[in-house]
């Protein structure tokens, strides 16, 4: 009698943990550098052991995630920009989005830009007129801001709208950037092309600083960080934003 209340005991924890598995949900979450590395990353371990639900990071670009939520393949996308400035950028990468309101976006943190310089560069601190000059061209060499007799070699990302766009509206006030430059996609790309040149210079999240480049002390260059979902929230990503808003404060990076 004994084995068999054992038994059962057994069969009815084992049933308990396949309904545990089967009511798991999986949030595919897509964005680009800035919101997966410093925001969505983060959390992910934390929000897993706290719901049981697995979050599937889609890294891509804000306007490539923007495209696929409007698709429904994910069901939460994430950029470092505005949504009126998400929505101009998906508009330049073929996605002309007719209704607005369809969309749900709120601000989940904020973002800062930095620039970012080769260890050896003796340049520490800019003010705003020499990174505006230096992104557009106007600066050539870094003597022009105490630095060195060399030319400045600018590096840039070709996989980051939403960041380039806020760094050209915030440092640049609007205007375009230089024309001669060196092309990454990743900010760890843009990280490691200045971490082997001594006269290149760049900018990006958080996520681009480590010990193998020297951040620059400049003016701040903050944006927000929006998730956005095509409709209200589902109750499960919902939990996600709170999340990340709350408790994941802890874990996101700025």
């Amino acid at each position: 009698m004994k084995r068999i209340v054992l038994a059962l005991a057994f069969v009815t924890a084992v049933m308990a943990g396949g309904t545990n598995t089967v009511h798991a949900d999986e949030i595919k979450v897509g964005g680009g550098g800035a919101p997966i590395d410093n925001f969505i990353r983060p959390v992910r371990d934390g929000f897993e052991k706290k719901t049981g639900n697995k979050l599937n990071i889609v890294f891509t670009s804000a306007t490539i995630a923007f495209k696929q939520l409007a698709n429904s393949e994910i069901d939460m996308s994430a950029a470092g920009s505005t949504f009126d400035e998400l929505l101009a950028s998906a508009k330049k990468d073929g996605l002309d989005v007719k209704d607005p309101a369809a969309y749900h976006h709120t601000v989940i943190g904020q973002g800062n830009i930095y620039v970012v310089v080769n260890n050896n560069n003796p340049v520490g601190k800019l003010t705003g007129e020499q990174v505006k000059g230096i992104f557009t061209g106007k600066i050539s060499n870094w003597k022009e801001v105490g630095g060195n007799d060399a030319p400045v070699i600018v590096v840039l990302s070709n996989q980051n709208p939403a960041t380039m766009g806020s760094f050209k509206k915030l440092a640049l006030n609007k205007e375009e950037y230089a024309k001669d430059v060196i092309e990454a996609a990743k900010f760890e790309d843009i990280r490691n092309v200045i971490a082997s040149n001594p006269e290149a210079v760049g900018f990006g999240p958080y996520s681009i600083i480590d010990a193998t480049v020297k951040k620059v002390e400049t003016p701040d260059y903050a944006r927000p960080i929006i998730a956005v979902t095509k409709g209200k929230p589902s109750p499960k990503v919902q939990h996600l934003i709170d999340y990340i808003k709350g408790e994941g404060k802890q874990f996101t990076k700025n």
